[in-house]
């Protein structure tokens, strides 16, 4: 496996510890299976959608869960009768169980999740709160005065 030496970034900044932290948890995680299958995508300005193939799972098997940064969707398949009495020739129909995360950015919030035809979509959306907004400073000039701005 391929490491990277994050070093010289932390000598040039501060603060950015977790940041890196957490570049070591995704690259560790690429080796693990790409079960199920998914896709990111951005459907606004400040809105995302995750889109998983969940072919086989009933909505009372699949479970979403946000807990601070991390969103974590699993998967158990429940038993149903006679399955272990199936003898199958070729089986390409996965439906195991699974367990996949996601680290979210702050203020990423996930606002609704649906099953449809197969695929799991779990719609989020970041909600900056007005205090962390960007917001114009007033110059004032040497004499008091408020100065114009443009």
């Amino acid at each position: 496996m391929r490491t990277v030496d994050y070093s010289p970034f932390y000598r040039a900044t501060v603060g950015f510890d977790r940041v890196f932290d957490l570049l070591d948890s995704v690259a560790s995680q690429s080796g693990a299976n790409g079960y199920p299958p998914y896709n990111i995508e951005k459907a606004g300005d400040n809105a995302y959608r995750i889109v998983m193939a969940v072919a086989g799972f009933a909505e009372a098997e699949l479970n979403v869960t946000q807990k601070e940064n991390e969103l974590l969707v699993t998967g158990q398949a429940a038993p149903t009768e006679g399955q272990e009495e199936k003898q199958y020739l070729y089986r390409g129909i996965a439906g195991r169980n699974f367990e996949r995360r996601f680290q979210l950015a702050d203020h990423v919030k996930v606002t609704g999740a649906k099953l449809a035809n197969g695929l799991l979509t779990i719609e989020l959306q970041r909600e900056i709160p007005e205090e962390k907004k960007p917001r114009a400073i007033p110059v004032q000039a040497g004499n008091g005065q408020p100065a114009l701005t443009h």
